[in-house]
């Protein structure tokens, strides 16, 4: 799909809510890569019509590019912004093994947030009487999985994963903590998590992160 440009300013539309782990990554990251964007929260469930009418799938997050070519998945939009930024901004590792390492933080942190969501759905828009213990069980036992494993990779507090700058493992290891501690408070315990913990803190008092607040 492709829509038309907008007169005048950044032509560069990031379309979802900042309570979407996903949408939130993708402000994040484009402001650490120093990319122009007009950030317009358009909820999917709110305002479902309005949403469609800037992509039919409402999918958040979709991102009008400058061209008017609406992107969504937020991996994939990300994998387009790293190919505009300027030189030396690049969010991931140049070194092969410290970005194989990177996209393992990355998948775990993106498997958090999915079963989290998971979670929030079953309980907030499953009817009770419908809602299978077993698969709850089972996502749950996920989430602590990849939670488990995510804490096993942070770096000591006040650091960040790959040398002295926010990268995309640490934008999207904080997001995704950040997501999890504010829908399920009571699953996520900070204490099972003390460098995670460390890290969100640490990226929520950075400039791109106080840009886009969970909200």
């Amino acid at each position: 799909m492709r829509l038309k440009k907008r007169k005048g300013g950044s032509d560069m539309r990031l379309i979802g809510m900042l309570d979407s782990p996903f949408v939130r990554r993708v402000a994040i990251s484009l402001r650490a890569l120093d990319i122009a964007f007009l950030h317009e929260p358009v909820s999917v469930f709110s305002a479902f019509d309005a949403f469609a009418h800037i992509n039919p799938v409402v999918k958040a997050p979709s991102l009008v590019t400058d061209d008017g070519i609406v992107l969504m998945e937020s991996s994939l939009i990300l994998e387009h912004v790293e190919r505009i930024a300027a030189p030396g901004r690049s969010l991931m590792p140049a070194d092969l093994q410290a970005h194989a390492r990177s996209l393992r933080i990355i998948g775990l942190a993106l498997a958090a947030c999915e079963k989290t969501v998971q979670i929030v759905y079953e309980h907030n828009l499953r009817p009770t009487e419908k809602q299978h213990q077993p698969w709850l069980d089972r996502v749950h036992g996920q989430l602590a999985a990849a939670y488990r494993l995510l804490e096993a990779e942070m770096p000591q507090a006040g650091s960040w994963l790959f040398g002295s700058r926010l990268l995309q493992a640490d934008i999207t290891s904080a997001v995704a903590f950040r997501f999890t501690r504010e829908m399920l408070p009571d699953v996520l315990d900070t204490r099972s998590c003390p460098r995670l913990h460390a890290l969100s803190v640490h990226a929520e008092e950075s400039a791109e992160f106080r840009a886009f607040p969970f909200s």
